[in-house]
């Protein structure tokens, strides 16, 4: 779980896409995210820096000591992480603001997911990478705050997946 540089290939046809969240803050969140994209064979990416540790007593508890670290890259910044995962690839992100409801994308397995931190959503110059079709929200009452981030993630990858007929579950 080291910040890579080196290119990784797109996810195999039928798989859910990568998750990327940037400068995550909450260690359980993160944990269960982790746990998720394990249990559906989605790729976590995170962004740092990170507002812990991550060996984080509640993030292994959360997830980290219970799945392969193998589906977790921890990343040196977003430019990195762009160019790790290949900038030809479809990028979305998700935010409370966005153009399209998650459940009329039409997902591709290729597709990266971007959220960002609990508390600060993805800042302005990262959101600016994304035209307004490719920012994506979850709908939700009028009024209401965003949803909890491990919800938001596990909302999206499994409409990404259900699309993908649920390819490699048992």
């Amino acid at each position: 779980m080291t910040d890579t540089r080196a290119s990784r290939p797109a996810p195999a046809a039928g798989s859910p896409p990568d998750v990327v969240l940037y400068q995550p803050e909450i260690p359980p969140n993160t944990g269960n995210i982790l746990r998720l994209c394990a249990n559906t064979g989605a790729r976590l990416h995170l962004v740092r820096p990170l507002g812990f540790a991550l060996d984080d007593r509640r993030m292994r508890r959360a997830g980290l000591d219970h799945v392969a670290r193998e589906s977790l890259t921890v990343h040196a910044d977003f430019a990195t992480c762009r160019t790790s995962l290949g900038t030809d690839r479809r990028w979305l992100a998700v935010e409370t603001g966005g153009a399209v409801r998650h459940d009329r994308v039409a997902w591709r397995a290729d597709d990266v997911l971007v959220f960002g931190s609990e508390t600060r959503g993805l800042p302005d110059e990262v959101l600016a990478q994304f035209p307004p079709e490719c920012r994506v929200a979850i709908p939700q009452r009028a009024g209401s705050r965003s949803l909890n981030l491990s919800n938001a993630v596990a909302v999206v990858v499994y409409e990404a997946w259900r699309q993908q007929e649920f390819g490699g579950a048992a």
